[in-house]
């Protein structure tokens, strides 16, 4: 089998458990935007995106340092995974301890009347990062299956408990039931049921990842934790100002809109950017199986190449999903409840600069197999930096549309300072006119579909799903030489 084809097919199995699971969440969307309404599906955004950046701090880098080092010849696999798991311990029982003695700033942080949000907030945290490198060992391995049972348990779990939380028992309520499950349910605390079922299903997935790690007999090297830790700084800066990028507009627009309901303009803004979630699907699963690939295959001679033709497919199915969302807005739409539907306008600009975002990582392989993990940090302050001050300058005047472009911008941004870093270093020979030429024909298909005005919705859709394979026609032409090589 050759390299591409691996990488394709754990591309797939990684993509069938985070992509069903992520699809299966995506269901709860209508769920949670009937229920919570505007203000509370914006507190659940807010908390949400402080979630992911806590998450960074807290693995600091550590899972692509588990993977450098793992993947060496000359490094004990034992001593690198337990020194790994020890790390993560220690820093995540300091952060539960600290957070207990200061939770009142947290409460006063989320500015929530109820301490409990705050708790499991912290406990949700706390497992999620336990949970990082046993999932690392799994993916370094090569066990997608296994990958993908434990994600998919966890996922179903959490589900379950939101259907049982925010359909059955207020049913039962509903219908005048006086047993327990009937009076569970209070309407006032409809926010601390969705994180309840995160956080049981976080600690389930603990659960059933423990057996990986104690049948390990992992092994503590402090010598070895500081050749990590120099190695995943780097990354932990990277991933930080990653994070910001993609969460510091929730986090600026309570205090940055000038709406009289900047919470509620959150939560319109944060179920929108749930539409791109096909992107965002297809983008995390290339990042599963794509990380410990890149770096198995930094020590062959045809290497580079390699990179530049996962690049050119990546950028393929990317823009093929950009134009299937857009194309299906209007049964996509669906999923979110109707007072959230104003904020359609952003989807596009989003679906763009999550696949710019995706770029950004493909190129990233250039810093990473080359131990030159401090450039990283510049692409990655830079795109950072970018959008904090878009953000600053754009919510207050144009609204949340602000925080999409500048997010697509900074992303731009990013992706021109990393390859203009990579042409010294460690250059890769991308098919640029290829690359250029699907993107202006996704753009002029865009452009061209958006000037169809009909109003039978079926021969709508017909004619743009007609759109969509002339797309698929012509990459498939362009490819086919490529993929009977490979």
């Amino acid at each position: 089998m050759s390299q591409i084809k691996k990488l394709a097919g754990q591309t797939l199995i990684y993509g069938l458990s985070n992509m069903l699971g992520r699809f299966l969440n995506y269901l709860l969307v209508p769920l949670h935007t009937a229920v919570l309404g505007t203000f509370f599906y914006g507190k659940l955004t807010y908390i949400y995106s402080s979630t992911a950046i806590v998450l960074v701090l807290l693995t600091y880098g550590l899972e692509t340092g588990f993977f450098r080092f793992a993947s060496k010849k000359d490094e004990d696999y034992k001593k690198v995974l337990g020194t790994s798991l020890y790390s993560i311990l220690s820093t995540t029982s300091l952060f539960v301890i600290l957070s207990f003695v200061f939770k009142d700033s947290w409460q006063g942080y989320f500015e929530v009347a109820q301490s409990k949000i705050v708790i499991y907030f912290i406990f949700i945290i706390a497992l999620d990062v336990l949970n990082a490198i046993p999932f690392a060992k799994l993916r370094i391995e090569e066990r997608p299956v296994k990958f993908m049972l434990v994600k998919l348990i966890g996922i179903g779990v959490n589900i379950a408990l939101n259907l049982f939380y925010l359909i059955l028992c207020p049913k039962l309520q509903q219908a005048g039931g006086t047993g327990f499950l009937a009076t569970i349910y209070n309407p006032k605390y409809v926010l601390d049921y969705v994180l309840i079922a995160n956080l049981v299903s976080s600690a389930i997935t603990f659960l059933i990842l423990l057996p990986e790690i104690i049948k390990v007999n992992p092994v503590f090297d402090f010598t070895l934790l500081k050749r990590l830790l120099n190695y995943s700084f780097p990354i932990l800066l990277i991933g930080l100002a990653g994070n910001l990028n993609d969460n510091i507009d929730k986090l600026l627009m309570p205090d940055l809109l000038t709406d009289s309901n900047p919470v509620e303009q959150l939560g319109i803004y944060g179920a929108n950017f749930k539409l791109s979630i096909l992107m965002v699907l297809f983008i995390q699963m290339f990042r599963y199986a794509a990380e410990p690939f890149f770096f198995k295959n930094a020590g062959n001679k045809d290497s580079k190449k390699l990179y530049a033709d996962v690049m050119n497919y990546f950028i393929v199915f990317g823009l093929i999903i950009f134009l299937g969302v857009i194309f299906y807005i209007d049964i996509l739409k669906y999923f979110i409840a109707a007072e959230f539907r104003e904020g359609l306008n952003v989807v596009p600009i989003l679906l763009v600069a999550k696949l710019l975002f995706g770029i950004v990582f493909s190129l990233s392989i250039w810093y990473k197999v080359t131990d030159k993990t401090k450039y990283g940090i510049i692409v990655a302050v830079s795109g950072a930096l970018v959008c904090i001050v878009l953000n600053i300058i754009l919510l207050p005047r144009v609204g949340y549309i602000g925080s999409a472009w500048a997010s697509l911008i900074s992303y731009s941004v990013m992706l021109v300072v990393s390859y203009c870093l990579s042409i010294k270093h460690y250059l890769i020979p991308y098919n640029f006119k290829k690359i250029i030429f699907y993107f202006i024909l996704a753009l002029g298909l865009f452009l061209l579909q958006k000037q169809i005005k009909i109003e039978n919705t079926v021969l709508y859709l017909c004619i743009n799903t007609i759109i969509l394979l002339g797309f698929i026609s012509v990459a498939y032409i362009l490819e086919r030489k490529s993929l009977k090589n490979k």
